[in-house]
């Protein structure tokens, strides 16, 4: 079933519902902050992570590889944007990726413009995208008497974003979330708003140095993979219950969470093989129970 061209839809479906591709086409890059963007490098961006997800999912690779694969493809704008040399032409094609800092999903320029500002980076919104759709644990909402971000002031020294936040920080009610999805964010300080490798900003140098929630110190995507791999389980765990959810059709509820632990479970005896996913998913008993519309 997966090998079939049909398997396709769960790649433009599934994958673009799950990575936020469908919120590329609303992503507008501040053309003056950004003058090389343009509306070929983001339709670049979408297909190179459709290629690599359906790659995934036809040579039935162990789900972990979305985080950690060295390889991707790019076609010429696209590997000119990421520093890649000797690629050339329209047509997208299969490459090895010399710099361990763009593997896996979170060096793609895809999720890194959706996690973006027009004007800037978010360290805010590229962790809260790791805790929701890679960890499995969303921060919660904001509460009401937050105040608002206090952005760079027109004609002001401009300052870090990473001050900035601090400033934000200082609020106890928003301290608390912040230290655990800013770290996160500030690991990928390094890809500005358009995926791009830049070593410094408009205030200086970038410093992409944090500690995690759990105490792990990070300064960079290769140390976040790797903080990120201690537990490869609770990503598959989170992959598990973002494929059940679009099989059924609706959220997961709190009695479906054994039978999405018992599919982790099984799948690990098979390497976490992308078909061993859906397979346990296909024969579970909420899946066969569903009701037809």
């Amino acid at each position: 079933m997966l090998a079939d061209r049909k398997s396709q839809a769960l790649t433009s479906n599934f994958a673009g519902q799950w990575l936020f591709l469908r919120n590329l086409q609303s992503s507008r890059p501040d053309n003056k902050t950004f003058p090389d963007f343009d509306d070929n490098l983001r339709q670049g961006f979408r297909k190179e992570t459709e290629l690599f997800f359906d790659s995934i999912v036809r040579e039935d690779h162990n789900v972990v590889d979305l985080l950690t694969a060295d390889y991707t493809f790019v076609n010429e704008p696209l590997a000119k944007h990421y520093g890649i040399p000797n690629i050339y032409g329209s047509h997208f094609r299969r490459v090895k990726l010399p710099d361990e800092r763009r593997r896996g999903l979170l060096g793609q320029g895809s999720i890194l413009t959706v996690t973006s500002y027009p004007n800037r980076t978010s360290p805010v919104l590229r962790g809260k995208f790791i805790l929701e759709n890679l960890m499995g644990t969303p921060p919660p909402p904001p509460p009401a008497t937050v105040p608002p971000f206090p952005e760079n002031e027109e004609g002001a020294k401009p300052r870090a974003i990473r001050e900035i936040l601090e400033e934000h920080r200082r609020n106890p009610a928003c301290a608390t979330c912040h230290a655990v999805m800013d770290p996160l964010g500030f690991s990928l300080e390094n890809f500005d708003a358009t995926g791009e490798w830049r070593k410094k900003d408009h205030s200086g140098p970038i410093d992409p140095s944090g500690v995690l929630a759990d105490g792990t110190k990070v300064d960079g995507p290769v140390a976040l993979r790797q903080a990120l791999l201690k537990h490869p389980e609770r990503f598959v765990d989170t992959m598990t219950e973002k494929l059940m959810t679009y099989a059924l059709g609706r959220g997961l509820e709190y009695y479906d969470m054994p039978v999405v632990r018992g599919i982790v479970r099984d799948a690990a005896k098979q390497d976490y093989k992308f078909s061993a996913l859906v397979f346990n998913i296909v024969k579970s008993a909420p899946f066969q129970m569903k009701k037809a519309q």
